[in-house]
């Protein structure tokens, strides 16, 4: 049976949870180790990588990279669930609105932030998912989290001067970011009800849609033969954290997990710095860096040559 290593970019059909994109891609591939990177709704179609067999053990460090979306703001209603999914609880007529107002809305949440989790999220308050709590027609208190918007590009406004005026637009942001909730505020900003109507991830552990590949797709590569084509490899996946290489004679330190002093290092690496390890040929061994009161590299995450 194929032994599956790396990371595989799915393009996340909708109706589909991410866990569904799961489940379907283990019985193909015949692999139980499968991880993603960061769920998505059953509406949100996009890019969702999918960790396989050993690749599962970066799950963590591709989440934390920036996720990108394109998204579509309603203004003049608001809705139970935040996005066109739920019921209508305020409308308004938004025909005040300007572009240049709009426009100077939107861009102002570029930076840090602080948002409240939507009920209609699967955030744990005393055990129990909000979505679920929702379900049963409850609202508890959320603590608000710190979120970073790091970009946002307006790519289309439509309606402008009508009651309900539509927005397009991409946006760059950290781990754990909601754009239903951000569309939200941005209505609020405007002292106007507003709702997410589409959304879609365009970018996820650094992979985009040119990456990804649909379940069809998948199907076909396994059965053609050609899917290992069409997966990243580990090393190539963790291309974000800084490369570090070290002497041949020292290989085995790293194999072995034994401490690899500084003498042996291309440069003294920092204390807590996590970096790809290298040898002098480019053989890559894992991740690994310098604990707290030591001097010398240790391994985080080893990776050894097959």
């Amino acid at each position: 049976m194929t032994q599956w290593n790396g990371v595989l970019s799915v393009w996340k059909p909708e109706g589909w949870t991410s866990h569904d994109v799961v489940a379907k891609v283990r019985g193909i591939l015949k692999e139980k180790r499968i991880g993603h990177t960061g769920t998505l709704d059953p509406q949100v179609t996009g890019v969702l990588p999918l960790c396989l067999g050993r690749a599962t053990r970066i799950v963590e460090y591709l989440q934390e990279q920036p996720k990108q979306y394109e998204a579509v703001i309603c203004f003049g209603k608001a809705t139970d669930t935040e996005d066109s999914t739920g019921e209508i609880k305020d409308t308004a007529d938004c025909s005040h609105l300007t572009e240049s107002q709009i426009r100077e809305s939107i861009l102002s949440f570029v930076g840090e932030i602080e948002q409240t989790p939507p009920m209609y999220s699967a955030v744990k308050v005393n055990g129990k998912r909000l979505y679920e709590l929702a379900r049963e027609g409850k609202v508890v208190e959320r603590k608000s989290r710190k979120a970073t918007i790091h970009d946002i590009s307006i790519l289309e406004c439509l309606g402008i001067g009508t009651s309900e005026p539509t927005v397009r637009f991409r946006v760059t942001c950290s781990k754990g970011t909601y754009i239903r909730t951000l569309c939200v505020d941005i209505g609020r900003s405007l002292q106007v009800p507003s709702t997410m109507g589409k959304l879609v991830r365009t970018l996820s552990a650094g992979l985009e849609e040119n990456d990804s590949l649909t379940i069809e797709q998948i199907q076909q590569a396994v059965s053609d033969g050609s899917l290992e084509e069409h997966l990243i490899s580990i090393e190539k996946a963790v291309s974000f954290i800084p490369s570090i290489q070290i002497q041949n004679e020292y290989a085995t330190y790293a194999t072995q997990g034994k401490g690899i002093p500084f003498r042996a290092c291309s440069f003294t690496p920092l204390t807590q710095q996590l970096y790809r390890l290298h040898d002098e040929e480019g053989t890559f061994y894992g991740l690994f860096q310098v604990p707290e009161g030591q001097f010398a590299l240790r391994a985080v995450k080893a990776f050894l040559p097959s």
